[in-house]
């Protein structure tokens, strides 16, 4: 299973990058608004630290403008791939733009069907939002397990990339159901680290260390 983060913070990818788990980041305009940067400067200092799929967002909402975006942003680097809406015309768009050779994520998914025809546009990436599905009373992670299925079935090459993660729990039911990859926030990361046995542990061992010492 890969692990993506989910931000446009330099110095959090940076951070995970480090602990040598990171397989790639999603962006997307929220997230880019808040580092107040340029977007492709933004980009291209993503590429340089991650050497994987980096997913940048187009903002445009029809088909030529979506177009251009798409092409601009994907020459930065052969690793960007683009995020599209699920509209008819945002499947327009991977249509052709997984005909250029360009990887595309498309993004807010909220149902098997969706996935099934982004799959069938030539979608690399499907990006189900579980977290937000949860928040209206839906079990976010049964359209995880329903996509995998489908996929499965047909042997597409889509890659069930899950999205709108709240917390380790989500991360550790997409690994049990099969899914791809997983987009995580930061701060959920750095949850994924906490057990306390491990911490007791730590403690523990630095304390029979330090009587050890002692005792010399």
């Amino acid at each position: 299973m890969k692990f993506f983060i989910d931000t446009a913070n330099i110095e959090q990818i940076k951070a995970a990058a480090s602990w040598g788990v990171l397989d790639g980041v999603t962006t997307n305009p929220s997230l880019v608004a808040k580092e107040s940067r340029d977007y492709k400067e933004l980009l291209n200092q993503i590429v340089e630290i991650v050497d994987g799929p980096i997913s940048a967002e187009v903002v445009s909402e029809e088909v030529d403008g979506m177009l251009r975006e798409a092409r601009d942003l994907a020459g930065i680097h052969s690793n960007i791939v683009i995020k599209v809406p699920f509209t008819p015309d945002g499947l327009r768009v991977t249509k052709t733009l997984s005909g250029e050779g360009i990887g595309v994520n498309v993004t807010l998914i909220f149902s098997p069907l969706q996935a099934l025809m982004a799959a069938k546009a030539g979608a690399r990436f499907v990006s189900p939002f579980v977290g937000r599905l949860d928040d209206i009373s839906h079990q976010g992670m049964d359209i995880v397990n329903d996509i995998v299925t489908i996929y499965d079935n047909y042997i597409f090459e889509t890659e069930v990339l899950v999205a709108s993660v709240r917390h380790p729990l989500h991360v550790l039911e997409a690994a049990l159901m099969g899914a791809d990859v997983a987009t995580i926030p930061f701060k959920v990361l750095k949850q994924m680290f906490k057990h306390p046995l491990t911490d007791i542990g730590i403690e523990k061992f630095l304390a029979d260390w330090r009587n050890a010492g002692k005792k010399m």
